[in-house]
Order: C-alpha cells, then structure tokens, then sequence
C-alpha cells in the first residue's frame, strides 16, 4: 500500500483522537467525581491542563506572523498535532501548577483525603 496514503490515515486518525479525548475530558469534568480514586482525578486534572496550554499554544501561534514557512503542506497538516504533543509535555513536566491546584480543590469538595 502507497506510504502517503497510510500517513493520511494517520493523520485523520490523529485528528478523531484529539476530538474524542476533548468529549471524554468534558464528560469527565461533568461527572461526579467523588467515585474515583486519587490517582484518576488527578489524570482529569491533568487532561485539563494540557488542554488549557493547547489552547494557550494555539492562540500564541495565531499572533505570530505567517511566513513563506507556514505555507509548507507538513506544517500546515502536523501543526497542530505538534502543540497537541508540547502541550502534553509541559503538562508532564509540571506545567503551569493548574492541575495540582485543580486536584488539591477537587479533593477537598469531594472530601478525599
């Protein structure tokens, strides 16, 4: 089977993805949370975060003027793909300091200790 093809599966496959993931992040932050362990409301802490410095990422990237490189067909299909993956890692890394904040007041409402 021809590469570029398959690449665009992937790439349709990554964009679903990241479509999904923003549904089971909001089905996750509307639900009662007081059921889960330590360890997953931390995960929806975290899931939160990166979104919200995806997002911050995304509105950074449209104040930066376009150059000849924007035009590239790569950047234009993996751009976002790209924030996706550095928002996900500053999240890791401890981020902003959003989803420990977050976790310490979701754990407090839902009386976890």
């Amino acid at each position: 089977m021809d590469n570029s093809i398959m690449g665009l599966g992937a790439l349709t496959s990554d964009y679903w993805k990241s479509n999904t993931q923003t549904k089971e992040l909001e089905k996750s932050l509307s639900s009662d949370m007081s059921g889960k362990t330590k360890e997953e409301l931390m995960e929806v802490c975290k899931d939160f975060e990166s979104y919200f410095v995806e997002q911050m990422f995304k509105s950074m990237k449209k104040m930066v003027p376009e150059s000849e490189d924007s035009n590239n067909d790569y950047i234009n299909m993996f751009g976002d793909m790209l924030v996706q993956k550095y928002a996900e890692s500053a999240t890791e890394q401890q981020g902003l300091g959003i989803a420990q904040k977050l976790y310490e007041q979701m754990k407090r409402n839902y009386g976890l200790q």
